[in-house]
């Protein structure tokens, strides 16, 4: 169980949520505790749903869901949707690429500067180009 009394994270935590214009529930902050405490990393639902098990926190996948999405929308978190089916959620908001590793179903970070874009057509009437994502498929 989530332990009541508040500690210097969890006040961050609390911060980080109202600053972003989200109530700091239990859930949120469970969460954001596990997300956002130590490196970035690529998570799914999935995973962190083991997580939330293995530290004894009862959370369903549709709150983990919810909130991932909640926390992507006001830009906490960004979504990648791979073709399989499989999305994470990067904690590493800053813009970058990725190497996917489907054997091990892994992201590696590739920094922006990286790689490099001549041209890109031009966006489908009434669109704009909001960033490009490069992801390369290690085999």
């Amino acid at each position: 169980m989530l332990d009541q009394k508040p500690n210097k994270t969890e006040d961050q935590h609390t911060d980080l949520l109202r600053q972003f214009h989200l109530r700091p529930t239990r859930q949120r902050l469970a969460l954001a505790d596990l997300l956002f405490n130590g490196p970035c990393r690529h998570v799914s639902a999935e995973q962190l749903r083991l997580e939330t098990k293995n530290k004894g926190i009862n959370m369903s996948l549709a709150t983990i869901y919810n909130t991932l999405n909640q926390f992507t929308k006001v830009g906490l978190l960004h979504e990648i949707n791979l073709d399989n089916n499989v999305t994470y959620f990067d904690t590493n908001t800053d813009h970058h690429h990725h190497f996917f590793d489907p054997k091990t179903n892994k992201l590696i970070d590739i920094p922006r500067d990286a790689i490099s874009l001549n041209a890109l057509p031009d966006a489908p009437d009434g669109h704009d180009v909001e960033r490009v994502d490069v992801i390369i498929r290690l085999s």
